[in-house]
């Protein structure tokens, strides 16, 4: 995996390692859900890098948000698996550890952009 100089795109990155990983044993009658987590973390990085190459502050402010509205969405898909009893207490507290940094990165990003 590539390194790139901005920490966030990094963390998701790392966050797509950890999906894969943790969700290799998923129950077929649940696959979409799986599905649907791949796709979320996936839109994710795009909307962050494209929040990072726009040069329209007000886009840029719009894209942090739906960011941050997309790991939220994330963090409900994950604790539907760990309801669903899919994914493990130690799984979810790791993947909640890693949404709960990345979302306080871009509300940093956000207000930084704002001043």
């Amino acid at each position: 995996m590539r390194v790139e100089k901005f920490k966030i795109v990094n963390m998701i990155k790392e966050l797509s390692v950890i999906i894969d990983k943790n969700l290799t044993n998923f129950p077929k009658r649940e696959i979409e859900l799986k599905h649907k987590i791949k796709e979320a973390n996936y839109n994710l990085l795009l909307i962050v890098y494209e929040a990072n190459t726009t040069t329209d502050v007000a886009y840029r402010i719009k894209l942090q948000e739906k960011a941050i509205a997309m790991i939220k969405y994330l963090d409900f898909l994950i604790n539907l698996c760990y309801d669903k009893q899919i994914i493990n207490g130690k799984k979810y507290i790791k993947f909640g550890e890693r949404l709960d940094i990345i979302i306080r990165y871009i509300s940093a990003w956000k207000n930084a952009t704002v001043k």
